[in-house]
């Protein structure tokens, strides 16, 4: 099996070490290296964190799973992509405090940390994982054909841990979008189908189309949202930057998968083979 590597952004707060676990959790069954990174301004700065994350390691020390140590001077809109870039990283874990916390890493400033990197991002609160990973993942799919690569990840995570995808769309009244929309589920239903992934399918109503879809997360007591980073455009008025940061911050605390649009799907279809 091939050596998997996660990255995690640590800043020393109680929710970076809630990131570490889901990495770990992740981690269990297959072949993983967690590289915990934390960013530092100055050179001055180096030994104290590198004593710390040393402190972090020792009380996450779990059989088959290597934790490293690093830290870098710069800052978290660029370190961590390059970080991810040289390690040839297949996810990110990285903890934020909710919609008013620590500024660095919450709203449309997690935003540009996923936007800086190709890599898949899983973005936590302060809940832990549960044993066993993400048995419920739903999946919005809207109108923009880039949406559809998300569902190759989520594939990957579902045949992981056995889990059921909850496809979750708008409600139309254009009878052109609702045909769009059709036709997206059939693609998700026959996609998921033929890798043997338990699936179901919902419309919700258009309007406030984020808070829809968290509160049908909570219903089915979902364990991962997935979005694609879309924060550059709105796409038919649902998906926007206020849309992207309500489902990160949600109040349920469910932590949302996200990732970049890339021109194929390819960069996702390795993940755990």
């Amino acid at each position: 099996m091939k050596h998997k590597s996660f990255i995690v952004p640590h800043d020393f707060t109680q929710v970076a070490t809630v990131a570490l676990n889901h990495a770990i959790e992740t981690s269990k069954r297959i072949n993983t290296t967690i590289h915990i990174l934390h960013v530092v301004e100055k050179q001055e700065d180096i030994a104290s964190a590198t004593d710390k994350i040393d402190e972090i390691i020792a009380a996450h020390t779990v059989e088959g799973i290597t934790l490293t140590n690093n830290v870098r001077i710069g800052n978290i809109f660029t370190s961590i992509a390059e970080f991810s870039a040289e390690h040839q990283a297949e996810m990110i874990f990285m903890g934020t405090h909710g919609a008013h916390g620590w500024q660095h890493v919450v709203g449309s400033n997690a935003l540009r940390v996923v936007t800086s990197s190709p890599t898949p991002f899983i973005i936590v609160q302060e809940k832990a994982p549960k044993l066993g990973g993400y048995k419920n993942i739903v999946v919005p799919l809207d109108l923009h054909k880039e949406t559809k690569q998300k569902l190759a990840i989520v594939a990957k995570l579902a045949r992981y841990f056995s889990s059921k995808v909850h496809i979750v769309t708008p409600e139309e009244t254009d009878s052109y979008l609702k045909y769009q929309v059709e036709t997206n589920i059939l693609f998700a239903e026959s996609y998921f189908k033929e890798l043997g992934i338990e699936m179901d399918s919902s419309v919700l109503p258009g309007k406030d189309f984020d808070h829809e879809v968290i509160r049908y997360s909570v219903s089915i007591d979902a364990d991962l949202i997935s979005i694609m980073n879309l924060n550059r455009q709105g796409i038919l008025g649902v998906f926007t930057t206020s849309y992207e940061q309500a489902i990160i911050t949600n109040d349920a605390l469910i932590p949302t998968l996200i990732l970049n649009p890339v021109e194929t799907t390819e960069i996702y279809g390795a993940w755990f083979d």
